[in-house]
Formats: C-alpha cells, sequence, structure tokens
C-alpha cells in the first residue's frame, strides 16, 4: 500500500486524486466503442466550425478499418501515418488499431531524407498521408517498397463551401474548389478508402498487451529509435490523466487540440484521454491565435494544453482582442522550462492554473506533474502522476541512489513506461534496467516533498518549439555541403523557454561564411524547426583525444557573442 512514507509527494496531491489507478484490461478499440456507445449523438470533433459525433465517427472508423484490410492490412502490420491534426487522424488511428495493426507516427512535414531511416526500420507497407506529404514517401528510392498510399485531402473535412468562404481568401478559395476535385496520381483518395461497408463486428480486436503505436524519438546518435507503445501503455497514462485532472467531466469538455497528434503528447491527450473523456476535441492544422480565439467564441476551450510559447501568444491575443479565456480550467505545459513571466501572464487571463509536467515518448509520455491545486510549485516539473515511482541515481552508477537534495539521473516505472526500442535490443538495455526502470537521461535535483527540478539533460538534444532536435542529425547536414569541414550544434536558452539553435562551423580555407545559403542547403534534408537560427564561423573545433567535437566547449566559446 502506497503512503507518504514510501512515496512522500503524495501529501500534496490535490484531495480526491489516488495514489494508484485501476489499470486497464482492455484494449483501446474497446475504450472507443464504449465512448461511441455512450456519447453516441455528443460531438467529438470540429474543424474549421464542422463537428463530427462520437456516432459518425465510430461509423468512419469501422468502415476505413474495412478499407485497409482489403488492402491486405493485418494483425501486427505496421501502417504509417503522416498527418497533421485533423478529423482523418482520429478515424486512422482507431482503424489501424481495429484491425490490431500498429499506428506508426510520423511528422508530416519531414523530407524523404529525415522519412526514410523510419521506414527502413519499421517497414510499413500502407502509408495515409497529407497529401501535401505525398511526394516525400513517393520519392524513396525502389529498395523501400510501400504498397498502397492514401492521400488526405483536408479540405473534405471542412464545412460546406459556402461556410468555407469565411476561412480563406478569395484566392486560396479558388484554389481549394479544384483541390476538392483533385487526386494525388498514384494514390487512393481517403473518402475511396472509406466506400464499403463496416468491418465485421466479429473480426479479432487486439488485446490490452498488443503493440499499439511506434513513435520515433530523436537520439543522442541522430538515428531515431521507435518507441514501442502497447494499448496498456497508452490507456494507462490517459487514465493517469483524468486521476490528475479531478473534476473532469464526461462530454462535457472542450479539448483544444494544438499539439500535434504524431507528437507523443498530443497523442495521449486528445486520441486516448480526451476520446476517453468522450469529450469534444477542436482540432488545429497548425497553431495560429487568430484561429483559436475565433474557435473560442463558439466553443470554449476547457482542456487548453501546450508549450510556453503558445501560452505567451494565445494570451497577448486574447488581451488584445478582449476575448475571454476564463473556460480554460486545465492548462499543463510541457517540452520545455515554463517561466513564471509565463504562468502569470496565463493566469491572469484564464480560469485555473498553469501547471507545468514532464515526460517522454518512452512513458506514453507522461510521467510527472504539477498538482492542479495550491500545493503546486512553479520552476519544477512536479511530482510522480498517480502508480508512478521515481528514484534519482548517480551519473555512473544506476544502481545507487544518490541523497536527497543531491544531483543525479532520475528514473521512473509504472504502466505508462514502454516495452523497448523497435528492432533495438541493445538500446533498449541501455534504457530499460531490471525492475522495469526507466532511464530518463536528465539530470534532476528532489526535494524531500518529491517535487522535483531539471537541472541538466544527459542527452544533449536540443527543444525548440515543443520538439527535440538532434545535434547529430543537423551537423550532418551542414557537413554535406562541399564549403563545410565539419561542425558543431547546440542550444541556445531562450528567455520565454526553450531554446535556438545555432550552428558552429569550421569552413574550407579562404571560404566566407554565407548564413542563408546554408540554411538554404538544409532546407532540402532537414524540417524547418531543425535548420539552425543563427550559424557562427570558427577557426577550429575543440576536440576531445580521441577526436570527438567537444559540443559542450563549443557552445562555451560561441554563446558569450550571441
Amino acid at each position: 500500500m502506497a503512503t507518504t512514507e514510501t512515496r512522500p509527494w503524495l501529501k500534496n496531491y490535490q484531495p480526491g486524486v489516488p495514489a494508484d489507478i485501476d489499470l486497464p484490461t482492455e484494449s483501446l478499440v474497446d475504450m472507443l466503442e464504449r465512448s461511441v456507445a455512450e456519447a453516441g449523438d455528443s460531438p467529438a470533433t470540429e474543424f474549421f466550425g464542422r463537428r463530427t459525433s462520437y456516432r459518425d465517427l465510430g461509423d468512419q472508423v469501422d468502415r476505413a478499418a474495412e478499407g485497409l484490410r482489403r488492402l491486405g492490412v493485418r494483425s501486427g502490420d505496421r501502417v504509417a501515418l503522416l498527418l497533421p491534426n485533423c478529423p482523418q487522424h482520429v478515424v486512422a488511428f482507431y482503424a489501424i488499431l481495429r484491425l490490431g495493426a500498429v499506428v506508426v507516427e510520423h511528422n508530416p512535414l519531414y523530407t524523404s531524407r529525415e522519412l526514410r531511416h523510419q521506414f527502413e526500420d519499421h517497414q510499413a507497407r500502407v502509408v495515409i498521408a497529407w497529401d501535401k506529404s505525398v511526394a516525400a514517401i513517393q520519392n524513396f528510392p525502389s529498395d523501400v517498397e510501400i504498397d498502397h498510399i492514401v492521400s488526405v485531402n483536408l479540405l473534405q473535412a471542412f464545412p460546406t463551401f459556402k461556410r468555407l468562404a469565411l476561412h480563406l481568401p478569395v484566392k486560396k478559395l479558388r484554389e481549394s474548389r479544384e483541390a476538392l476535385t483533385g487526386k494525388v496520381a498514384g494514390t487512393l483518395a481517403w473518402k475511396d478508402l472509406l466506400a464499403h461497408d463496416p468491418i465485421d463486428p466479429e473480426h479479432p480486436k487486439p488485446a490490452v498487451g498488443d503493440l499499439a503505436a511506434i513513435q520515433y524519438t530523436s537520439g543522442t546518435t541522430g538515428r531515431p529509435k521507435g518507441v514501442m507503445l502497447t494499448h496498456f501503455n497508452l490507456y494507462s497514462n490517459a487514465l493517469q490523466g483524468e486521476a490528475w485532472m479531478l473534476g473532469a467531466e464526461p462530454r462535457k469538455e472542450i479539448f483544444y487540440a494544438i499539439l500535434p497528434m504524431f507528437h507523443a503528447f498530443g497523442m495521449t491527450l486528445y486520441l486516448t484521454y480526451g476520446v476517453h473523456k468522450q469529450a469534444l476535441i477542436v482540432l488545429f492544422p497548425k497553431f495560429e491565435p487568430g484561429l483559436i480565439l475565433d474557435a473560442m467564441k463558439k466553443s470554449p476551450a476547457t482542456v487548453y494544453c501546450a508549450v510556453p510559447p503558445i501560452y505567451e501568444r494565445t494570451a497577448l491575443a486574447a488581451k488584445e482582442r478582449g476575448i475571454s479565456l476564463k473556460s480554460c480550467k486545465y492548462c499543463i505545459s510541457g517540452a520545455m522550462n515554463l517561466p513564471d513571466s509565463v504562468v502569470e501572464l496565463w493566469e491572469s487571463v484564464s480560469g485555473g492554473l498553469l501547471v507545468e509536467g514532464y515526460g517522454m515518448t518512452e512513458s506514453s509520455p507522461v510521467a510527472l506533474g504539477n498538482p492542479f491545486y495550491r500545493t503546486r510549485r512553479t520552476g519544477t516539473i512536479g511530482v510522480p502522476f498517480p502508480s508512478t515511482l521515481m528514484k534519482v541515481v548517480g551519473l555512473d552508477d544506476p544502481a545507487t541512489e544518490v541523497p536527497q537534495g543531491e544531483p543525479g539521473e532520475l528514473l521512473i516505472s509504472g504502466p505508462q513506461v514502454f516495452q523497448g526500442y523497435w528492432n533495438s535490443p541493445e538500446e533498449t538495455a541501455k534504457a530499460l534496467l531490471p525492475g522495469g526502470w526507466l532511464r530518463t537521461g536528465d539530470i534532476v535535483t528532489v526535494d524531500a516533498d518529491g517535487f522535483t527540478t531539471i537541472v541538466d539533460r544527459a542527452k544533449e538534444l536540443i527543444i525548440t518549439g515543443g520538439f527535440n532536435v538532434s545535434p547529430t542529425e543537423v551537423e550532418l547536414a551542414l557537413r554535406s555541403h562541399p564549403d563545410v569541414v565539419d561542425a558543431a550544434v547546440f542550444g541556445k536558452p531562450l528567455e520565454r523557454g526553450g531554446e535556438l539553435v545555432v550552428a558552429a562551423v569550421q569552413l574550407e580555407p579562404g571560404v566566407t561564411l554565407d548564413e542563408e545559403a546554408l540554411r538554404l542547403h538544409c532546407r532540402d534534408l532537414l524540417a524547418a524547426y531543425k535548420i539552425p537560427k543563427r550559424i557562427v564561423q570558427i577557426d577550429d573545433m575543440p576536440r576531445s583525444m580521441l577526436g570527438k567535437i567537444l559540443r559542450k566547449q563549443v557552445r562555451e566559446q560561441v554563446l558569450p557573442s550571441l
């Protein structure tokens, strides 16, 4: 039994939040079917004003599942998704799961080069992609075998064309009318995937312990690893979130899906927890304050989770336009440091506390959070979620816990901890210790009450806009330019949270630095958020005795001049 002696943080839980959750015994497919049966005509999604009920959502899932079955998708197969936030994303996610297949989420803005390794790793033969992303898949070399690409036109999920005119300027409207009738060559249109009777109700469903999703996460080696998450992992994290957001009511909450659903936080928050709560999920393909505030007039958000820059921009825009944010009761910030100034600004205009949480893809993702209660402590990442344990160990000795208050590596365990990395038993062994303890790679201190503060990252990932950027990946792109001898990439902390991607380059003799030319070179190889915002030239790279570039020394050398 959990006590405040074994888990000192429990005394700071909001009253009513349990120490442990009832662990799930069914799959996410069963969860969805229950929500469809209970919520019925209640709205499930809203996209630019157009709503879809839970009953219609369930019907579309069953039809898409049958369409995928006819394409040859079977239990255990991987199916790749390259979609922004849209109604089709929700349907596709659950249609894949209905067959017992595995969802593999990808950033739809990735280039062919960024996607190729992941596809070679998971070997999905069926892809459901935004029509703007199809070319990246079709440009794969012939040794990456893809059997079917289902192309998704977002405009088909918009309101009627008359209502669409309210959202788009004339030129875009004309282009949109043409796009609605177009079809991407070499693909199956999304509407044709759904042009079937619903799947046979007797078709086998997945079990709670089956693999549900593979989420790729950047590593310090620059080669992303596929995090394996089961129905049990994802469902558990949704139930932990439900326990934390005490008072949230079924069919009464409105979630604003601003974070991308291809990201672990967005996937759990909207696709699992939101559906479990039978909430209305208002979908935004990208963050635009104007669209957010327009939607607030019709469907005011109650759950608004984001990263610090989004909170700041939303609050400032709401103040400028005189639009109320008092409906926002549950607000969690993650992915980067949350400045006190952003907390104060947001809480001055919203209806609840803005609390910081912590997680990683390997923990489905949420593991710690600040209570929605007066015990919260700004500047910390909070305390472990229900059914979650933590300990802090020596950086060179993960078997030994450090004294309370001393810095060390954070280890966590709980039902949300992943099963390992796809096709990477050696990497799995490094990350998962005996007893199910997950090495986070983050250096923290923990006070006597269990409140945790990140003091450094053992991993050298850069966090920008809520996304992880691997320095090695950016360095490889820069080094492929003929003028670049070598490169070191690191993050520059920003006042408002997050980091700026900075590159130091050593150039060929006689070459003058042209920042814009190097950025242009990177655009063909990297997603936009990975491209260095600042590039500086240095004459020589500090190296270890083995010849490895010492990024920390480069950073210390370059930062003062930025």
